[in-house]
């Protein structure tokens, strides 16, 4: 990282710094990648004071966002450093203030600095899509290039960043009937002459990637439902260019010969048709109506039909779409003509029904397999041919029985007005001795309407009361809707279900209400929302009615009685501090006491004492033991540095937080090699405890300690006396100091009596 230079610092032309006293800090550019992976902490740079010395005085202090749980500082060195990994999308930058404190006295060397730590972006999200699935429609036949749709995407990284959110749009799925422009997301028709007959709907995956693009980058993808909508761009055609009917002569005027149907790709008003005789020998006897319902061309009887004069009538019939588009003229002719031949049937003349169209009325509350109306026909050829007519119809909606005896109809489902209100159906007679002869009348259904529905609000209400409203006033008004249509048009009656201490309805009479307060002072810390049962009955019969429940909200209001805020959790906003917030503080306080505990906890076991507190070496220790001194007399306490080599004495000291590679770096051989099998056992077992790191190192020193040869005055034991006293010289011990000088005087005077004794 750079270092740049604090705005406290003048750098002068002969690159000499002038410091001001108000800016004494010293530290790099702080800024951190987020999503750091790596083992230890994330180091975020050096915090230091130009007043620290560097002698250890000096603490540094750290407060502000994520202080002591996100980011830590050393106290001594100034070194900050990051413990969690971040992510820029939850937060992209921490304002933190950094104080230097002299650690004796506890006064702050300079004020409190303020720096901000920002968060580097990374390419870590994938663009996403505002909806998972997009839906559009476009008219057929549309020119390429057409708008269809506009799809979006976002991308939750940095956009000021590199390109880790500029998106690039593509199509996966879809070519090669539309594109999308890479830039924006608006789908386009790619493809001319799409026509909606042949395929209607379409699925288009279109895919959003960052990294404008490029290779590594991530992507979303979303699905477009695009629908084909229907133009008038198919002509209605027959599907055969001739059809034969036939009829009795006798046939009345409005009878039905026959229909008729031409195919028409489109839907809706784009197929609705009409039907019209253009030519032929038998326009004057013969007529076409169209059926707007469904769309057929019905032909009937114009005028009697006369079997001796013509057996065969022919008309032309030609059919044409009633809308057209101008746009789409050039795909016509919009029209279709056909040869309908129709046959004037002699002998047995079919039955004749009583009247050539028959409607029924019949109540949607009729029970299943009741009798709804008789439809009748009579032979005319019924004195000379006496034969028994013969009933059936035809019912796509298999709603309807007819009797084939005496021609009742009979449901054989309940009828619902609200779903159909008119039924349509074909009846025919024929006589059982010559079912061939057959004649035919339409049969219209028309289902009355019964009171079976109860009204019930004509919408969803947002309702809301202000706190500070009067008793009286008008706080909505409702209205009511009912599927059922009366004779003498809807009448609706509003109430309340009980009586209210808050609130009353009052009707107007004209199917609607008023809901009035009857009382003020209204509190939403007491009540957020009341629930008002209002029923609403209306005037045919059977009456019917139902509950429907009116949520009155409590809200603020200001003095015009504009709302201002309806929720508890906004009021809470104006005192202080959400819930949410005051949760979040409290999970906080838990979680820095938490960490406060474990640094105390792990702070007193460092610096637990040891065992040994001694300021002198262990082995210093082991050898005071065996002190054969000056006796009772000799109450002096004596450096045991003399007994070692003062050349290597300060050399020799080590510390007793590690392990010694070597206990005595320094060891004189001994002369005397009587006893080496004593001290090298000795000698193996020290350098075993002294190299094990589990022992303590108080443990093996009084149990193998050796007052051999190792001693600059070799042993001062008295075991070897016996044998070798007369061999020894005392004189060394009057160079070992003035703590060994009754030592001295002892042993010394004893050698010059034994040496006097002898001569």
């Amino acid at each position: 990282m750079n270092v740049p230079r604090p705005p406290s610092q003048t750098l002068q032309p002969e690159g000499r710094v002038l410091h001001r006293s108000k800016r004494d800090w010293m530290w790099r550019q702080f800024f951190l990648s987020e999503e750091y992976m790596g083992n230890n902490y994330q180091y975020v740079g050096k915090l230091r004071s130009d007043k620290d010395r560097g002698d250890g005085t000096t603490r540094y202090v750290l407060s502000g966002e994520g202080a002591g749980t996100i980011f830590r500082i050393d106290e001594k060195s100034g070194d900050l450093h990051a413990t969690q990994r971040l992510d820029r999308e939850e937060k992209a930058s921490y304002t933190l203030q950094a104080q230097a404190f002299n650690k004796n006295t506890g006064l702050p060397l300079e004020p409190a600095t303020e720096f901000i730590v920002k968060i580097h972006d990374i390419n870590d999200n994938e663009p996403k899509f505002t909806k998972d699935v997009y839906t559009a429609s476009v008219p057929e036949m549309s020119d390429v290039g057409t708008f269809v749709i506009e799809v979006n995407a976002t991308d939750a990284d940095d956009a000021s960043y590199g390109n880790s959110a500029r998106l690039v749009y593509s199509i996966l799925q879809g070519q090669p009937y539309f594109s999308v422009e890479p830039e924006t997301g608006i789908v386009r028709i790619a493809l001319s002459n799409m026509d909606r007959e042949v395929r209607k709907d379409y699925q288009v995956v279109i895919q959003a990637k960052d990294m404008a693009g490029q290779m590594g980058g991530l992507s979303g993808t979303t699905m477009v439902n695009v629908t084909l909508t229907d133009v008038n761009d198919s002509p209605p055609r027959f599907a055969y260019s001739s059809y034969h009917l036939s009829t009795y002569e006798s046939a009345e005027i409005g009878f039905t010969v026959g229909r008729i149907k031409a195919n028409d790709g489109d839907e809706g008003q784009n197929a609705e048709m009409k039907y019209r005789i253009v030519e032929g020998d038998g326009k004057d006897s013969l007529d076409i109506i169209t059926d707007e319902v469904t769309q057929e061309g019905i032909i009937v009887v114009r005028k009697q039909l006369d079997y001796e004069s013509r057996r065969v009538y022919t008309i032309k019939v030609e059919v044409t779409n009633t809308h057209t588009d101008p746009n789409f003229l050039h795909l016509g002719p919009f029209s279709d003509t056909a040869t309908v031949k129709v046959t004037a049937k002699d002998v047995d003349e079919p039955p004749v029904f009583s009247r050539p169209q028959f409607v029924i009325e019949v109540n949607e509350d009729t029970p299943k397999g009741s009798i709804i109306g008789t439809v009748t026909a009579w032979d005319p050829d019924a004195m000379d041919y006496p034969n028994v007519i013969f009933y059936f119809h035809t019912d796509p909606e298999r709603l309807f029985h007819i009797d084939s005896k005496n021609g009742s109809i009979t449901t054989l489902k309940s009828l619902d007005r609200e779903v159909s209100k008119w039924h349509n159906i074909s009846v025919l007679a024929s006589e059982i001795n010559n079912p061939r002869q057959r004649s035919r009348v339409p049969v219209l259904i028309k289902v009355l309407d019964v009171n079976d529905n109860a009204p019930e609000f004509a919408m969803s209400y947002d309702t809301f009361v202000c706190e500070n409203v009067k008793a009286g006033q008008i706080i909505q008004t409702i209205s009511a809707i009912d599927t059922d249509e009366p004779l003498i048009g809807h009448k609706f009656v509003f109430s309340l279900s009980t009586s209210n201490p808050n609130f009353t309805i009052f009707d107007n009479e004209d199917n609607t209400a008023k809901i009035l307060t009857r009382r003020s002072g209204f509190n939403r810390q007491e009540v957020s929302a009341y629930y008002l049962p209002v029923v609403i009955s209306d005037n045919d019969y059977p009456i019917q009615s139902s509950t429907s429940t009116l949520t009155i909200r409590v809200c603020s209001c200001d003095s015009t009685g504009s709302m201002r805020s309806c929720s508890v959790d906004a009021l809470l906003l104006s005192a202080g501090l959400s819930t949410g917030a005051l949760v979040a503080i409290l999970l906080c306080i838990v979680i820095l006491l938490m960490i406060v505990v474990l640094f105390s906890a792990l702070r007193r076991q460092r610096r637990k004492e040891p065992l040994i507190i001694s300021k002198e070496d262990v082995r210093d220790n082991v050898v005071s033991y065996n002190d054969e001194g000056g006796g009772e007399e000799d109450t002096q306490a004596f450096d045991i540095g003399t007994l070692r080599h003062p050349e290597v004495m300060d050399s020799n000291k080590l510390r007793r937080d590690i392990i010694p590679e070597m206990l005595f770096p320094y060891h004189r051989p001994s002369p005397m090699n009587e006893c080496s099998d004593v001290r090298d056992f000795i000698s193996s077992r020290l350098q075993e405890n002294d190299t094990d790191p589990s022992a303590p190192p108080y443990d093996s020193l009084a149990t193998y300690a050796y007052e051999g040869n190792g001693s600059v005055a070799e042993s001062l034991s008295s075991l070897e006396s016996s044998v070798m006293e007369g061999d020894h010289e005392y004189d060394y011990l009057s160079t070992w100091g003035p703590q060994f000088k009754k030592l001295a005087d002892m042993y010394i005077g004893k050698d010059t009596c034994t040496s006097g004794l002898t001569n």
